[in-house]
């Protein structure tokens, strides 16, 4: 099975691969190149550049056959290259839910954090093998690579809760994550070059 299935679905049984990013069997795969991150950092001119220096893939997302519709459970395997873009690290999209429902990301290889925004609030959730993070409803999100290896996740969602990009990119994710040596800085959205302002956020190498 290699693409999405049809309701009604039959139990089964999927094949977990951690180290090597596959779900057994496999719905679709997506592909995100730096070219399809526009607005996304907060230089663009540097964004432009590596745009215009190859086109890197910034990440992927392995899917299972399971469809995204209501009262299903789809699964994913996403994985962030490392890498950072006017010394912003590489991320994903980031996107709000529509239909506000909970997801879980599980922690699987590397080092990554999970940015969560309400419109109001930031909240900032180191993400390393083994450990989950659980996003709850209304609060838009953004995974992080922070490491110097590619950083994996499995997430876990609801099959109707849809996916809005656009959110983001009217509204921000109210702070970015920028390199700081081999640790990290969560800085104010707007100010690319500012210092951080949030009281959580990781300055240490530790992170």
């Amino acid at each position: 099975m290699s693409t999405t299935a049809i309701p009604p679905l039959r139990p089964f049984a999927i094949r977990f691969g951690a180290d090597n990013a596959t779900l057994e069997p496999q719905g679709p795969t997506l592909t995100r190149r730096m070219s399809d991150l526009e607005g996304l950092f907060a230089d663009r001119h540097a964004w432009e550049q590596a745009v215009a220096s190859g086109d890197p893939v910034v990440y992927t997302v392995v899917s299972s056959p399971v469809p995204e519709v209501a009262r299903e459970l789809p699964q994913s395997i996403t994985t962030i290259q490392p890498g950072h873009t006017g010394g912003e690290f590489w991320m994903t999209k980031g996107h709000q839910h529509p239909d506000p429902q909970g997801e879980i990301y599980l922690g699987l290889a590397g080092r990554g954090g999970l940015l969560l925004f309400d419109g109001d609030r930031t909240e900032w959730l180191e993400i390393t093998p083994g450990v989950i993070g659980y996003i709850p409803p209304g609060w838009a999100h953004r995974s992080v690579n922070v490491g110097d290896e590619p950083y994996r996740f499995l997430a876990v969602y609801p099959g109707s809760a849809g996916h809005d990009y656009g959110w983001v990119l009217t509204h921000g994710m109210g702070l970015r994550a920028r390199r700081n040596g081999t640790g990290v800085d969560l800085v104010p959205f707007g100010a690319p070059g500012a210092t951080s302002a949030h009281p959580h956020g990781p300055t240490a190498s530790s992170h």
